[in-house]
């Protein structure tokens, strides 16, 4: 049996059509909440010191989720795990709503870490999209599940003052109505993946690698735990270079006297540079492959970080190394999410992908923490330099890598 007959090249379609909505969910309701858990921490706690808990505590979140979802996902399919991440999400949501209500921090802390596991799941199904794809058409189905987020992205911060109006009427502090939307949404992308990812396609998989005349071989790659390692690398590092500089930006600007609107206008360049050509880069890693598409993303950040560093002083600066930042991402996320996918057989392919989503949340945290020491100590141009040395290690990996395997994989 084949990846290429029309059975499962139906199965794979509706698989990443799926996914893609539940992404689309998903980022409609951690947008929607998220946009605020720095002002609700910094309002609970009594100190703008505390804001920055926010972000940490859904990092920290996403982490911990990502093996335990993995784990769950080996043993019982995607469509389960998926589910239950989801939930765990709209469960964090609502503990968040009532951490405003009775204005304890500790529990908006727990509630935001619950809602990290949303941020997992959609981690987790852009592994998803790959489990049933054609080696021609891997990175291409992965990028279109990315590429999805880009829609939550986007419109998800622009119920904020709708929430507030539907946290009023309802009896609702103002700010806890954001986090209403993201319940529904979530509970709403749990029913997509419990009811629409049948048959799974992770359990798929597994049974047709199982059988005697199985897919397997089609992997270019398959069982090569040296490529693996490389693309948890490369991605997890990829990650870091682009959380340390981006996170700092809207302190860089406001210090300097940008307005919110300017600020709000960067960072949104940049979440459209890092999902809206994510397809663009899908289809460039299956025609001239992974590792290519990856050293093309660290070329992008040396731009990016060139651009920031030299552009330091002025907005414009800003913007065109925001943007290059968020492409350079795509590229090496994308290939290097590829990789990870088509290395490792199906029974260890959830177990690895979780510890690359682990990496990566985990790569992702420490750089933001500290991205701020570095920012102090050596300014936003220094930052820039600082992660640059991030990039060298990659292009210092893909090196080893060239040197001690050949030929490389498409």
């Amino acid at each position: 049996m084949s990846l290429d007959e029309p059975e499962f090249r139906a199965i794979q379609r509706r698989s990443v059509a799926l996914l893609s909505t539940g992404q689309v969910l998903g980022g409609l309701g951690l947008g929607a909440g998220l946009s605020l858990g720095a002002i609700i921490a910094a309002s609970l706690s009594g100190s703008p010191a505390w804001s920055g808990m926010a972000a940490t505590m859904s990092t920290l979140g996403a982490a911990a989720a990502a093996i335990p979802l993995a784990r769950l996902a080996r043993g019982r399919g995607r469509r389960v795990a998926l589910t239950v991440g989801a939930l765990v999400a709209a469960l964090g949501a609502v503990l968040t709503i009532v951490s405003v209500v009775v204005a304890s921090f500790v529990l908006l802390l727990v509630g935001l870490a619950m809602l990290g596991s949303g941020a997992a799941v959609g981690l987790q199904s852009r592994f998803a999209a790959t489990d049933l794809a054609g080696d021609r058409h891997r990175a291409r189905d992965l990028s279109i599940v990315v590429w999805a987020t880009s829609i939550g992205a986007v419109v998800g911060p622009n119920l904020v003052g709708p929430g507030e109006l539907l946290g009023s009427s309802i009896g609702l502090p103002p700010l806890a109505g954001s986090f209403v939307f993201t319940v529904v949404a979530q509970i709403a992308a749990a029913v997509v993946y419990v009811v629409g990812l049948r048959p799974d396609p992770l359990l798929t998989r597994q049974t047709l690698d199982a059988a005697p005349a199985g897919p397997s071989s089609q992997a270019p790659v398959l069982g090569r735990p040296r490529y693996a390692t490389y693309g948890i690398a490369a991605t997890a590092i990829s990650h870091a270079v682009m959380v340390s500089v981006m996170s700092m930006t809207p302190v860089h600007l406001s210090s300097h006297g940008a307005s919110i609107t300017i600020i709000g206008l960067v960072i949104s360049l940049h979440i459209a540079g890092m999902f809206a050509l994510s397809p663009v880069f899908g289809s460039l890693a299956d025609r001239i492959g992974r590792i290519q598409v990856i050293l093309i993303g660290q070329g992008i950040f040396v731009a990016a970080l060139a651009t920031v560093a030299l552009g330091a002083e002025s907005e414009q600066g800003a913007v065109v190394g925001l943007i290059l930042l968020g492409l350079g991402w795509s590229a090496s996320t994308v290939a290097g999410s590829a990789l990870v996918a088509e290395s490792v057989g199906a029974d260890r392919r959830a177990v690895i992908q979780g510890r690359s989503d682990l990496a990566m949340n985990s790569a992702g945290a420490l750089g933001g923490a500290l991205a701020g020491p570095v920012l102090v100590l050596f300014g936003y141009s220094g930052l820039a330099v600082v992660a640059s040395v991030l990039v060298a290690v990659v292009l210092g990996l893909t090196a080893r890598l060239y040197n001690g395997a050949r030929p490389l994989p498409a």
